[in-house]
């Protein structure tokens, strides 16, 4: 069931008043994921998981990684999300991993507000999402858990929720980091929101504004935290008395893009440990893949039609080429600049009607330690590339009963 129909108005207010805000976009149709579907990507994200945490993938991922990346850490971010293609002709194909996932607390809110407005509890076969009670309720409960792992206990310190500076100041997701702060806060956690360049080293702590900080919600995409904003945070990283997450090593163990070449194709299982019943499940989910390099440079330029390209390490669709643009010397270019890229076989999108346009859509499943905590969907105006103009935006995200 669709709200076009509806007063609009109340659901609107609803989203404000919860948190989201202005102009941010929410598709007005659910998307109905089918339990059996489901519980076939909560299997695949099992393997996933078991495959990346293995010492063998481990190592090979961390072989062209830099030092900040390479000591071994034991956090899980709690907010990871798998994003997925669902193609017309059935199935599941995973497009990309991120341990750093923007909109976990926008999307429980989207999904329960649209739940009551459309009415969807009258019908049958959608099964009710978490109210935004329980769901912030979920998220207090993860990082204890990962306070209780790291640590043994809660720890004494502020929890930091760090992004990069401009983010803090336009960004679109700066407002969620603030309800995270909130819901902390009700349960008796110091919680704060700063850039990395705001905080300090005393020499054996991280501090803001001289409290000591404990626990660090990481959202920056300076993924191995390069800049000198991030001098003091990696000095206490590199201690090893500061909970980060995610951090450079989840990063380049689990969320470089350069790494789906490795789960789409098996030439390289016997180095990384992969088993035969893994790959099978791996290579019917996960894309052709290739990093660009001098070997396939004029593969890919034959092949562009077939492949999206997009940065190794770019984020929200920045640096995504046409592939119209793509051609023998532009490739070429890129690795004379050491730009790194990646060639992913491009996979269609499902479809949705909504507010008078066709719109093509994509699934987020977010999980914590195997266990699939929330789903979020985004639907776009253009098949290509992501565009959440009205009529498109954030998609309600249920599954079938």
């Amino acid at each position: 069931m669709s709200i076009d129909s509806l007063p609009s108005g109340g659901f609107l207010a609803a989203l404000r008043g919860a948190g989201l805000p202005e102009g941010f976009s929410v598709a007005r149709e659910p998307q109905v994921v089918p339990a059996g579907l489901l519980s076939d990507i909560a299997g695949f994200i099992r393997v996933f998981d078991r495959v990346t945490g293995r010492d063998t993938w481990r190592a090979g991922a961390l072989s062209g990684a830099p030092a900040v990346a390479q000591g071994r850490r034991r956090e899980v971010c709690f907010f990871s999300a798998w994003d997925f293609h669902l193609p017309p002709e059935g199935g599941f194909q995973l497009i990309e991993f991120n341990d750093n996932g923007s909109g976990f607390l926008f999307a429980s809110i989207i999904n329960a507000l649209f739940y009551d407005a459309a009415e969807l509890k009258s019908g049958e076969g959608i099964a009710p999402p978490a109210s935004i009670s329980a769901f912030r309720a979920t998220i207090a409960g993860l990082v204890e858990r990962e306070a209780n792992t790291f640590f043994g206990r809660r720890p004494d310190g502020l929890v930091l929720v760090v992004d990069d500076a401009q983010s803090l100041r336009n960004g679109r997701f700066r407002g969620e980091h603030r309800l995270v702060c909130d819901l902390l806060g009700e349960r008796g956690w110091r919680a704060a929101v700063a850039s990395p360049s705001e905080t300090r080293s005393d020499g054996e702590r991280l501090t803001l504004d001289g409290q000591a900080v404990a626990f660090v919600v990481n959202r920056s995409t300076d993924f191995f935290w390069r800049s000198d904003a991030f001098a003091a945070l990696r000095q206490a990283y590199e201690r090893g008395g500061l909970y980060a997450a995610p951090n450079p090593f989840t990063y380049a163990v689990r969320s470089d893009k350069g790494l789906m070449a490795w789960l789409s194709s098996p030439d390289r299982d016997r180095d990384l440990g992969i088993e035969a019943d893994e790959r099978r499940i791996l290579s019917a989910h996960v894309p052709e893949t290739h990093v660009l390099d001098e070997g396939n440079a004029d593969m890919l330029a034959e092949r562009k039609a077939d492949f999206v390209f997009k940065p190794r390490r770019g984020f929200a669709s920045r640096g995504l080429m046409d592939s119209a643009a793509v051609g023998r010397a532009r490739l070429r270019r890129l690795l004379r600049q050491g730009d790194g890229y990646v060639a992913q076989k491009r996979i269609a999108k499902a479809v949705v009607r909504a507010g008078g346009a066709d719109l093509w859509t994509d699934l987020r499943v977010w999980a914590y330690r195997g266990e699939i905590v929330l789903l979020s969907g985004r639907a776009s105006r253009r098949p290509d590339r992501l565009d959440l103009e009205p009529p498109g935006g954030w998609l309600p995200t249920y599954s079938s009963t």
